[in-house]
């Protein structure tokens, strides 16, 4: 094969070069920078320094009322029930991701501080919920093996289960009261429910109605407590 032939000088003499634009007068270039500056925002601006408007401020006497101390919300599980709820939670949950995983082979990134996985407790839910909106986000996991198709709100209901994992791993945290308990274990139920886990759906249902049973129970008996209090 012939070798390709250097160009030479007169490649780039004047008659074999192509008429390039005019270069710009003085007054042009000032004109277009002038417009390329107007165009030009600074970075830290965004669209509250543009046109905007404000509400108008609600009166002194109502900002006080919403200001006022918290109502205390019914709590009547001891820390070490509500230790229980959640850890049961956490632990079915993780068992669900894995089976998932596994049913439909997912492939499991490995990196050196982390060990491979043979059980579901070889890596903690909010591990699983990472793994598992990774694999959505780059979309390796098909709509069809998610309860109705529900793709766009998989990352979402995963991401509501987080708080779980977060109430049961703190020990120190303050008591938790009776709504956001169920709340809870209702979103282990979602997160079971959108992966087709009946068997982790009927589990944390079964949980969740123990575990409104207790509390009605202890309501009721406070209540009784304190008429029988005032009655004395």
């Amino acid at each position: 094969m012939e070798d390709l032939a250097s160009p030479s000088l007169s490649d780039y003499s004047l008659e074999n070069a192509t008429p390039g634009p005019a270069a710009p007068s003085s007054k042009s270039r000032g004109m277009n920078g002038a417009k390329a500056r107007s165009q030009r925002r600074p970075s830290n601006r965004d669209e509250f320094d543009g046109p905007h408007q404000f509400l108008k401020r609600p009166p002194p006497e109502y900002v006080a009322m919403q200001e006022r101390e918290l109502p205390r919300l019914p709590t009547h599980l001891l820390v070490q029930e509500q230790d229980s709820v959640l850890n049961q939670v956490n632990d079915r949950l993780s068992q669900c991701a894995y089976d998932f995983v596994a049913k439909y082979q997912f492939p499991i990134p490995l990196t050196q501080d982390m060990r491979p996985v043979e059980r579901p407790q070889d890596r903690e839910w909010t591990e699983w919920v990472y793994l598992l909106k990774r694999l959505a986000t780059k979309r390796r996991i098909p709509a069809r093996v998610l309860y109705n198709g529900q793709i766009k709100q998989f990352v979402t209901i995963l991401e509501n289960s987080l708080e779980m994992r977060h109430a049961a791993k703190h020990q120190s945290r303050p008591l938790k009261d009776d709504r956001n308990i169920l709340q809870l274990i209702s979103a282990g139920i979602q997160v079971a429910k959108i992966l087709k886990d009946a068997q982790a759906m009927d589990y944390l249902d079964r949980l969740y109605v123990s575990t409104e049973q207790r509390i009605h129970e202890r309501v009721a008996a406070t209540a009784a407590a304190s008429a029988a209090v005032r009655f004395r």
